[in-house]
């Protein structure tokens, strides 16, 4: 079968490999058909493999099932939201909700992320993909929801909602800043996220026209911001989306006395250093940690399905399945692969 696989720092192209099989009972073999980007996607292209020779590409995806496991309830053809974190389900993490920290899988059990975890699962850019633990790990695609839509469901969109929607639980009707230098489509998720729970106010600040005009398409107000200059107020609830130090400092600076402080990003490049005096002081909630995948995948898609969240506002382009590589690594805000038999969505 094909894979779509980097080879080298910048390179991207189909490699053969072997086909999975099912393992255990438990297991279901997809075929993705339609496959979001992830902001992390083109770091990882970029810095090229670290431990193999290669690593598989792709993980915020729908697929179509193809083959299950004897104890697994669902038919081939069902389409399906595979989480893209391995989480078993039953584990003592797993049952707190805390599916990206399974205790059976190493730590980065990800899809398509090899370079981070050091274990190759398959990426799902690829003809077929083994999905471990289906009953946990896969979330059926509503009726009349198009799998272009939801291709980035699994990761970014429900990373964007939940730096928002337990704060806003906490604390109706608070305004909400989206600092957003670096991971665009999360912010912009996050934005959208922030209406649908009822914040009071949603703004969007960045440097860039593109995520500006994006925000104000969305129906948040645009906030044109280098994060060097001072913002007019400050908010009780603000998320840090980015990859600039000097944006988190920014979004720490315009956060409310007692407010949150969300920071959904991981800063790579390096430790950042943190004002710890002013967060104890001003006594301001600092959020940091990685999405729940398998735990927040139904919950996320129910909002998608009800039309209170629409991600294809923030797609900025969808290119055929044999063109992704001469697309994976291109600038853009939101990239979506999709097969072509798979247009208009299949009906069932």
């Amino acid at each position: 079968m094909r894979q779509l696989t980097c080879t080298a720092p910048g390179s991207v192209e189909w490699l053969e490999v072997p086909e999975p099989v099912l393992q255990e009972p438990t297991d279901v073999l997809v075929r993705p058909i339609a496959v979001a980007r992830c902001e992390i996607d083109p770091f990882l292209v970029l810095a090229g493999p670290t431990r193999a020779g290669a690593f598989a590409l792709g993980h915020e995806a729908v697929a179509e099932v193809v083959s299950t496991g004897d104890s697994i309830d669902l038919e081939t053809g069902d389409l399906v939201l595979p989480s893209f974190q391995l989480s078993c389900g039953t584990c003592p993490q797993c049952r707190r909700g805390n599916s990206a920290v399974c205790g059976r899988y190493p730590t980065l059990s990800d899809y398509g992320m090899e370079p981070l975890s050091g274990i190759e699962y398959g990426g799902m850019l690829s003809d077929l993909v083994r999905v471990p633990h289906a009953d946990t790990m896969l979330t059926p695609l509503p009726a009349g929801v198009d799998p272009v839509t939801a291709a980035s469901v699994p990761d970014n969109v429900l990373d964007g909602y939940r730096a928002v929607a337990p704060h806003l639980a906490a604390r109706p009707g608070a305004d909400v800043l989206i600092a957003c230098h670096g991971t665009p489509s999360i912010g912009l998720y996050a934005a959208q996220a922030a209406v649908a729970c009822g914040a009071g106010s949603v703004t969007l600040a960045s440097a860039e026209a593109t995520v500006l005009g994006l925000a104000e398409h969305i129906g948040v107000t645009p906030h044109r911001t280098d994060f060097a200059r001072r913002a007019p107020r400050r908010w009780e609830i603000v998320v840090d989306c980015g990859v600039e130090p000097d944006g988190l400092h920014w979004a720490i600076r315009v956060t409310e006395p007692e407010g949150v402080l969300h920071c959904v990003s991981s800063y790579v490049t390096g430790d950042v250093a943190l004002p710890l005096l002013r967060l104890y002081t001003l006594g301001i909630e600092l959020h940091i940690g990685r999405a729940h995948s398998a735990a927040l995948l139904p919950e996320v898609t129910a909002l998608v399905a009800d039309g209170r969240l629409r991600p294809e506002l923030v797609t900025t382009r969808v290119v055929d399945w044999e063109d992704a590589p001469t697309h994976f690594t291109e600038p853009t805000v939101k990239l979506v692969v999709v097969r072509s038999d798979s247009r208009p969505p299949l009906e069932r």
